[in-house]
């Protein structure tokens, strides 16, 4: 039986010309080796898998080579490529500076570039995860890598640059290779599955490249494994059951029930996703890749951006018709924040089901205005800002003709969509009693802690939490709520951002939507009593108080700390 040898070496790129995806870098190389610019040192860097060591070993081969075609590749035929090919040059040394990263390998490195080449004009010294050599040995390998020999060049390749010192950077030529694309990824894997008498569908090789994320050497181990598992009939279907990748499919349908507002058969959806033992944070990173594809329909400038194959690709711009713009923002916001938050979440399933079920509702009023279910604003949708000086309620009462309240933005709540088949309908005066109850001092205080943690929940409003937490909020007459703020910047942020969303917890907690906010300015006296001193401060009001500190300090040659 013939012995197998995996893709990523068997067509492992011979010539610039062949390498993928790097073509600008390939072409500045052979434009530096026609007019003799060669450098004494080069940085290959980029992520793993994209051709720097496989660029480093060309470009060896290529200014050693005897007999340059006219398109400045190598010949493969003279002396110096067939030692190269054979693996028997002495002109080319590699070094993995993982496993060699000492003094000792520099020091041997330096003496072996003293001896010239005995065929051709220059020796190369290829050093792969450069990164990884220690602060001693970077400290010896610079003095030769500033002032080598006429016939040596160093190529340096590494994934992490940030690692490597200035001194390095400043004295190579430094390269930085691109990802590589879907769409050169495929069409790669399909030369090669040609060559093999492989029969590929065009999305079974997309998914493979997509899975690669950017790396040729990665979609090769990928191809290899998917043709033993596949034979050599690789079909999309088989290839995500081996890879274990979410079909498409689950996506395109989850989207036609969020459009058509059917909550449960997204959720249905989602249990079958589960049941087949994928990963429900993968889930919805896949499920706001597929909103972020159908956004880049919208615009026909943004479609080359759509990496997938043409047959899947007119799927995407016709359900992308369906679907409002507005509807996809808001789409991607929520999955955003379902997939940031899932790992804080105590019930990770429920959170994500939550966030299914908002989906389904994002253009709900839209349907029928019978259907519209009337909740208080969030801090996302409320137009209406909490003054100091307005403290009429939000919400009159049914009796009052005369005072005209603003709107409030209509929203789904979850708890009114479950219950309103089943809750008999009140009438207007029974919802008006309902939310203007009397509450007591302590009943505020509870309610204020409760506002207070639910800010706190949100990461990005701990700030704004702890604020709340130091101050001593005062309820006042027509139940108007005051608490201070240090400065005005504060108080016009709470007012324009977040006032909104304090009232709606608020009055839903205390049921009385004639509650209001006062926020105001704390006084100078107020802000000095709060404010956080110095240790130099703190001694100097220690010694004011107790002046034998001072001499205890002295005497011990004490450090304030």
């Amino acid at each position: 039986m013939e012995q197998f040898v995996v893709s990523a070496r068997k067509y492992r790129p011979l010539t610039f010309e062949s390498v993928v995806g790097q073509g600008n870098i390939g072409a500045t190389l052979k434009n530096a080796i026609l007019r003799g610019h060669l450098a004494h040192a080069y940085l290959f860097c980029g992520p793993r898998g994209v051709g720097k060591t496989t660029c480093a070993r060309i470009f060896a081969k290529t200014i050693n080579c005897q007999n340059l075609t006219p398109a400045m590749e190598a010949c493969g035929e003279c002396e110096s490529c067939r030692s190269f090919a054979e693996n028997r040059s002495f002109n080319i040394h590699e070094l993995d500076a993982a496993s060699n990263n000492g003094v000792d390998e520099i020091r041997i490195l330096t003496e072996q570039v003293r001896v010239p080449p005995q065929v051709g004009k220059y020796k190369v010294y290829i050093i792969d995860e450069v990164h990884m050599l220690s602060q001693s040995a970077f400290n010896a390998f610079l003095k030769t890598l500033e002032e080598p020999p006429a016939h040596a060049i160093f190529i340096l390749a590494t994934t992490e640059k940030h690692k490597i010192l200035p001194t390095i950077l400043s004295r190579c030529q430094i390269y930085d290779f691109n990802r590589i694309s879907v769409h050169d990824m495929v069409k790669h894997l399909a030369d090669i599955a040609e060559k093999e008498g492989v029969k590929a569908e065009p999305e079974a090789l997309n998914v493979i490249a997509q899975k690669a994320d950017g790396a040729m050497r990665d979609a090769l181990s990928i191809y290899d494994q998917a043709v033993a598992f596949c034979g050599n009939n690789l079909t999309y279907a088989n290839v995500i059951e081996n890879l274990n990748v979410l079909d498409y499919e689950y996506f395109f349908k989850l989207t036609d029930h969020f459009v058509n507002y059917r909550y449960a058969d997204a959720l249905l959806l989602f249990d079958e996703v589960l049941a087949k033992g994928f990963d429900a944070q993968h889930f919805v990173a896949g499920l706001s890749a597929h909103f972020r594809d159908l956004l880049m329909c919208k615009d026909p400038r943004t479609l080359p951006l759509l990496e997938v194959s043409d047959a899947v690709a007119k799927r995407y711009e016709a359900q992308a018709a369906q679907a409002s713009q507005s509807f996809l923002f808001q789409a991607l916001e929520l999955t955003n924040a379902c997939e940031m938050h899932y790992k804080m979440s105590g019930n990770p399933r429920l959170h994500i089901e939550l966030a299914l079920v908002r989906l389904s509702n994002i253009d709900a009023e839209k349907k029928n205005d019978s259907e519209q279910v009337t909740e208080l604003p969030t801090a996302a949708t409320a137009n209406v800002p909490a003054t100091a000086t307005t403290a009429s309620p939000v919400n009159a009462p049914a009796n009052n003709t005369t005072d005209t309240a603003p709107q409030m933005p209509q929203t789904f709540s979850l708890k009114n969509a479950l219950t309103q088949k089943t809750k008999p309908e009140e009438s207007p005066a029974q919802k008006t009693e309902e939310k203007n109850e009397l509450f007591t001092q302590e009943q505020f205080i509870e309610a204020w802690d409760v506002l207070i943690t639910h800010i706190a929940a949100e990461p990005s409003m701990m700030r704004l939490a702890m604020a709340l937490k130091e101050t001593t909020p005062m309820l006042k007459a027509d139940n108007v709520v005051c608490f201070t703020v240090l400065n005005d910047v504060q108080k016009k942020w709470i007012e324009e951002h977040k006032a909104a969303e304090i009232l709606n917890i608020l009055r839903s907690k205390l049921q009385n939507n004639h509650i209001t906010l006062e926020v105001t300015i704390a006084e100078a006296t107020e802000i000095e009593s709060t404010r956080l001193y110095t240790h130099d401060e703190k001694f100097n009001f220690l010694v004011q108080q107790y002046p034998e500190v001072e001499k205890l300090k002295q005497a011990l040659n004490l450090d304030i700390r």
